[in-house]
């Protein structure tokens, strides 16, 4: 690392620059190109072996780049595995956006939503385990990231307070996100076969009807 300060000395940016700002973004669209692989190569390192068994270099083999690269956009191990983290947020939000953007009423909001999210995770099944592992790296990562989640759910159910009983918002944010979250499991981890427009209907019935049947 402190052959990467000194480079970046030499060229007029000062280390504690270089040491404030963990992730040190591409310059150029090559340079993107370069931290997107090594990106995509922590998440799969990340993913099989656990945030302790994985080193830089087994990042950067499978990246095929050398280790010093990698320093080039992360200070260090650590920074990388944030990022990560931080991103995956982004990304089901956005994720969830786009596949709820002509949703008229709550209802269908949280179908698409829920559905978006269980097939965002089929397919990088690693999120999960990258996710929950940050509970034993650093649990304040862990606690920002559901938080930060939960705020923003919280908002939306607060806009659309008239289609919802009278619940509070950030409560009702968490069973949101647990349903979700557990669903993933059953169905993404433990029975990869399942329908899972069937799992999701299943769902929206306890959403839509609630559990008792009496009081």
């Amino acid at each position: 690392m402190e052959q990467i300060i000194r480079k970046f000395i030499s060229i007029g940016i000062s280390p504690r620059k270089v040491k404030d700002d963990m992730t040190l973004g591409p310059k150029t669209p090559r340079g993107q190109i370069t931290m997107n692989r090594i990106i995509k190569a922590a998440e799969t390192e990340f993913g099989r072996k656990g945030y302790y068994n994985t080193g830089i270099n087994d990042i950067a083999q499978r990246a095929k780049v050398a280790s010093g690269t990698i320093y080039l956009y992360f200070s260090d191990k650590y920074s990388l595995y944030v990022h990560l983290l931080t991103q995956y947020g982004h990304r089901i939000r956005k994720e969830i956006g786009k596949q709820t953007a002509n949703c008229q009423t709550r209802y269908e909001y949280e179908r698409e939503g829920l559905l978006a999210f269980l097939r965002l995770v089929k397919k990088r099944p690693h999120m999960y385990n990258i996710i929950w592992e940050s509970l034993y790296i650093d649990p304040k990562l862990f606690v920002d990231y559901y938080e930060t989640f939960a705020a923003k759910y919280a908002e939306q159910l607060d806009q659309a307070s008239d289609e919802i009983i009278e619940i509070d918002s950030t409560v009702m944010a968490y069973c949101l996100m647990g349903i979700s979250n557990f669903l993933g499991l059953k169905y993404v981890f433990f029975d990869k076969e399942a329908d899972l427009e069937y799992v999701v209907d299943e769902a929206m019935k306890f959403l839509r009807l609630g559990m008792l049947t009496k009081p």
